[in-house]
């Protein structure tokens, strides 16, 4: 019997819902509290007739859908194979289609967020575009080290697919060397890096929301998974 056909096996309630009610908990904390940060600005552009503080809530909204999806995919295929049984050998080909536009959009959204919004962070221009350059210049090398050597099958969470992925050794290659966990440490830190060369204090706190909340998601569903997946858990 293969790792998945265990965890499957002995899966219970308790183990599909297990930090989800924390997770709640917080999406109505975090979201409440960005969306009280968020401020209207004078300016009259838009971009498909929403302003910045309109595609700023967009883009928040996204993370939390995907986030919201993501746990539930992960559970319920970890421990119930919800998603092979529905698709098959296309389980993770369907998921991926899934994943992949939300994950893109949270970028592009802080993008447009950034040049339409005239609310400045600060006065202190020079020093903002100094630290977005490093910090999007990092988050392309961990991307790129994600694509290379990681992958994007694994990237969004082929171990609670497929046995083949689990057996895989850890990835020590690229920014993996330095980090074991690039793709929330680093290349979240492109975010912060869009907000800062903009000089928009809108797309600063959906940074800020998403990279909080992304850790959210790292403690509360996946750390948790990895534990059971890879023997630490029960």
């Amino acid at each position: 019997m293969g790792r998945l056909e265990t965890i499957r096996a002995a899966a219970t309630w308790r183990d599909i819902f297990q930090g989800q009610l924390l997770h709640l908990g917080l999406i109505v904390l975090l979201v409440s509290g960005a969306f009280s940060l968020l401020v209207a600005n004078s300016s009259d552009r838009t971009f498909f007739g929403w302003n910045a503080q309109e595609w700023a809530v967009c883009s928040i909204v996204i993370a939390v859908v995907h986030q919201v999806l993501v746990a539930v995919v992960f559970r319920f295929e970890l421990y119930n194979g919800l998603m092979t049984r529905m698709f098959r050998d296309r389980a993770l080909t369907v998921w991926g289609a899934v994943f992949l536009p939300l994950l893109v959009a949270r970028p592009i959204t802080i993008i447009i967020v950034g040049w339409l919004d005239q609310a400045p962070i600060s006065s202190f221009r020079s020093i903002e575009v100094v630290v977005a350059i490093p910090a999007i210049l990092v988050a392309i090398v961990t991307m790129h080290s994600v694509i290379k050597y990681f992958t994007i099958r694994r990237a969004i969470g082929a171990d609670h697919f497929d046995d083949e992925i689990i057996a895989m050794p850890l990835v020590k290659q690229g920014m993996f060397k330095y980090t074991s966990n690039g793709m929330y440490g680093l290349v979240f830190l492109g975010l912060w890096g869009i907000a800062l060369a903009f000089g928009s204090w809108n797309a600063f706190i959906v940074a800020f929301f998403q990279h909080v909340y992304i850790w959210v998601h790292m403690v509360l569903t996946e750390q948790p998974d990895i534990d059971r997946i890879y023997g630490h858990g029960k």
